[in-house]
C-alpha cells in the first residue's frame, strides 16, 4: 500500500524536487525562480536550491535568470521504458500495423541457433498460419532469423552455416550454405529480409531489425502474408515503411 506524505519514510525533499522538474512543460520551457516557485508553492530559496542541485547533476541548465531542462532528464523516462518487457512495448505498434494492412505481424529474437517468437498479432482474415508465442524456428529459413544473422559478424555467420542442419520445408527453401551466405550479405546491405515460399508455399515474410540505442539488433519485426493477397510491390512499398517505423519506435524505447 502506498505511503502518505505524513509517513516517516516519505522523503519530502525528493518529492518537491520532482515537482520542480514537472513545471517545465510545453509553453514553459524556460522559467525564472519566481515562476517555478509560483507553480510549486515553494519558497524562492527552496526552488533555488533544487534548481542548482539539478544543474549540478546535469538535468537543468541556467541561462541568465532563467532555467531549462537538459536532455539528460529523458533518462528518467528511459529507465521506466527499459523496465517494460520488449514484447509489451511492441504489442501496440504491431497492432497498428495489423489494423492498417490486415496481415499478421510478429516479434522474435535469436536464442542460440533458434528464432523464438515473443509476440504475434494475427490478422482478421482466415488465411493465417499456426504460429504461437514461444515457437522456435531455424533462422536460415525465416526472414526474421536472416535479419538477426545479418547483424552478427562474419565468423559467427560462418560458424552457424557450418554447424546448422538445413532441411527443405518446401521445394523453394534455400538450403545451400553458399547461397544463404549471399542472402545474409544482401540482407545486411538492404536492412531487411524477404523469404518467399520458403516456410509455407504461397506465403511471403518481410522482416526488419529492431535496434537498441547502441545500434545492436536485439529483435526483429515481420509481416507475413499470402502472396495471393499481397504483391511484392505491396511488401516493399506499403509494408516495409510501416515495419521500419515501428522498429525505430520500439528501438528508441530499449
Amino acid at each position: 500500500m502506498p505511503i502518505t506524505e505524513e509517513h516517516p519514510d516519505f522523503v519530502t525533499a525528493f518529492s518537491r524536487g520532482l515537482s520542480v522538474i514537472k513545471t517545465f512543460e510545453r509553453g514553459a520551457e524556460r522559467q525564472t525562480l519566481s515562476e517555478v516557485a509560483a507553480k510549486t508553492g515553494l519558497s524562492r530559496a527552496s526552488v533555488r536550491r533544487f534548481l542548482l542541485t539539478l544543474e549540478a547533476i546535469g538535468y537543468v541548465a541556467q541561462e541568465g535568470n532563467t532555467f531549462r531542462l537538459l536532455p539528460k532528464v529523458l533518462d528518467l523516462g528511459y529507465a521506466y521504458m527499459s523496465s517494460i518487457p520488449m514484447w509489451e512495448l511492441a504489442q501496440p505498434l504491431m497492432k497498428n500495423i495489423v489494423d492498417e494492412i490486415d496481415e499478421s505481424c510478429s516479434l522474435a529474437v535469436l536464442d542460440g541457433y533458434d528464432v523464438v517468437y515473443l509476440a504475434r498479432v494475427p490478422p482478421r482474415h482466415v488465411y493465417t498460419i499456426p504460429v504461437q508465442v514461444g515457437m522456435r524456428m531455424p533462422p536460415y529459413v525465416n526472414a526474421m532469423g536472416r535479419v538477426l544473422l545479418a547483424d552478427q559478424d562474419d565468423k559467427q555467420v560462418d560458424d552457424y552455416l557450418k554447424s546448422a542442419r538445413f532441411e527443405k520445408l518446401t521445394p523453394k527453401t534455400v538450403t545451400d550454405p553458399v547461397r544463404l551466405r549471399r542472402i545474409i550479405e544482401e540482407t545486411r546491405r538492404n536492412g531487411y529480409a524477404m523469404a518467399e515460399h520458403e516456410v509455407y508455399e504461397g506465403r511471403c515474410s518481410l522482416a526488419v531489425p529492431v535496434r537498441n540505442r547502441e545500434g545492436k539488433a536485439v529483435a526483429s519485426l515481420n509481416v507475413s502474408a499470402m502472396m495471393s493477397r499481397a504483391s511484392k510491390d505491396d511488401f516493399l512499398n506499403r509494408f516495409l515503411p510501416l515495419l521500419r517505423q515501428a522498429a525505430a519506435t520500439l528501438g528508441d524505447s530499449l
